[in-house]
């Protein structure tokens, strides 16, 4: 028989409607899978097993009524910076303990209204601040394809739940690149939504400007299923933009002929690792078989992308984690006074990481400071977003690496924070911009594991993106290899 675990959404949906399984065998089938593989991975934060089995009888319930909805019965999980009403939501920071909100996000609350199962709550780097999940207030989540290399960051536990089949999708946030980073070092589709596209409500905020929530899954048509229901204008989002949502589906043809694809010189940066190189660059050629037009565009802003993200994004975050002080929601240490308590409980609460990034940011804001790093970072934002602009009247998509090398090995980049800030160069840019990005894994490099493919399109236009990933995911085969799980 199958295993049930390897089914895509898309399979996994038409078995259950033909009555050949249920959702309960489906996702009793993945909390095995989490009782047999999570021990080693440690990919989840809370189990919610209970509500999971209730839900899938329910969904059973549903279907035998004939109801249809997209995603009826469907096991997912969520990264733990999204609030879930009645399960425990932390951030990945000790700060969160014991946290339950009373109020589901709005991608969540859309994702139930479809029929989603929840399994769990995903690790994550403490407050989405990080690049390899290293940086989590509880435990390192590892790559199913090594178990001493990292999933990326900050969504590493979405990541590596998919790739280790302890999920059939799970749904992320990427500041900057951290749905797509995870997505290329555990060799799945992991997309970052435009800005604006998917409501931010209930997300708990790292950079506001730059965050989006978005899905990770086996397949392109999985991660288009999914951004068909978590899409569209949410009133209680300031941000969220009234525009229609298409349907995605049907720009899956697999027909890329006529489209122009750019290939920006400055993103085979100096320090790609060979194999991640060529790879790319075999991915292009196959884009150009497919009978898109190859055309090398410029984004000569590119290399201050990194100081401009770290002084926006860390500025946001100073402001965003003052509220966590152990007043009014969370953990707190009993200090002798207010004052005490407050210094005590973000002491003790946040975690080194989290701590250096406030720092930075507070330092970015201060009055004599602010014109020269956050207005300035502004400014030159401003000139990153002019540089997609201009070459999105040129091209359609843009591809490159999502991240110059595969997944490193635990440990290897914590004591410098510069070089891990490095593993996101090829990715900020498309959060400093607002345009959205899409990863699928396009072949192997040092120590067997997965490279990560991008392409990049236009504000709200993630049905070009999603069909170019389609077309090329469905002339390779690089999205059927899957880790061996050699676990004892």
């Amino acid at each position: 028989m199958t295993d049930l675990t390897h089914l895509t959404i898309s399979e996994a949906l038409a078995k259950m409607d033909a009555g050949e399984i249920t959702s309960v065998q489906l996702t009793q089938a993945y909390l095995d899978n989490i009782a047999k593989y999570d021990p080693h991975i440690k990919a989840y934060l809370t189990i919610s097993t209970d509500i999971a089995l209730e839900q899938a009888e329910q969904a059973d319930a549903l279907r035998a009524q004939g109801v249809k909805k997209p995603l009826l019965g469907i096991p997912m999980g969520i990264k733990d910076v999204l609030s879930t009403k009645g399960i425990q939501t932390t951030c990945g920071s000790k700060i969160l303990a014991g946290y339950i909100p009373i109020f589901d996000a709005t991608c969540v609350a859309r994702l139930y209204d479809a029929g989603m199962v929840i399994l769990g709550k995903l690790n994550m780097d403490e407050f989405a601040m990080g690049s390899s999940t290293e940086n989590s207030g509880y435990f390192i989540t590892r790559n199913p394809w090594d178990l001493d290399r990292v999933p990326g960051g900050s969504s590493g536990g979405s990541g590596a739940a998919v790739a280790s089949f302890m999920a059939s999708a799970t749904l992320g946030t990427d500041t900057g690149g951290s749905i797509r980073l995870p997505g290329a070092f555990c060799g799945i589709a992991a997309l970052k939504p435009s800005y604006g596209r998917v409501s931010r409500y209930g997300l708990i905020a790292y950079g506001s400007s730059l965050d989006s929530a978005g899905p990770l899954a086996h397949t392109v048509e999985d991660v288009a299923r999914i951004l068909a229901v978590i899409a569209g204008h949410d009133p209680l989002d300031s941000t969220s933009m009234p525009l229609p949502v298409p349907n995605y589906l049907e720009h899956l043809t697999g027909d890329i002929k006529g489209l122009r694809v750019g290939i920006p010189k400055e993103y085979f940066v100096e320090g790609m690792q060979p194999e991640v190189e060529t790879a790319i660059r075999t991915a292009i050629e196959k884009l150009r078989e497919l009978g898109a037009e190859i055309v090398e565009i410029s984004l000569p802003h590119t290399e201050y992308s990194l100081p401009v993200y770290y002084l926006i994004a860390t500025s946001e975050a100073s402001a965003n984690l003052a509220r966590f002080d152990g007043i009014r929601y969370g953990a707190r240490v009993e200090g002798q006074d207010m004052w005490d308590t407050y210094k005590k409980t973000r002491g003790q609460g946040f975690g080194a990481e989290v701590k250096r990034r406030i720092m930075l940011g507070t330092y970015a804001l201060s009055a004599g400071y602010y014109d020269a790093f956050y207005g300035k970072a502004t400014q030159v934002r401003a000139l990153i977003k002019q540089d997609f602009d201009r070459a999105f009247e040129q091209v359609d998509v843009i591809a490159c690496a999502t991240s110059p090398s595969v997944a490193f090995k635990i440990g290897q980049k914590t004591d410098d924070p510069l070089e891990m800030y490095l593993a996101d160069v090829l990715t900020i840019s498309v959060n400093l911009a607002g345009v959205c990005a899409i990863n699928v894994p396009c072949g192997f490099g040092e120590g067997g594991m997965p490279i990560g493919f991008q392409l990049i399109g236009k504000p709200f236009d993630e049905q070009t993106i999603l069909r170019v990933a389609h077309a090329y995911e469905q002339a390779t085969t690089w999205h059927l290899q899957h880790p061996q799980m050699r676990i004892a």
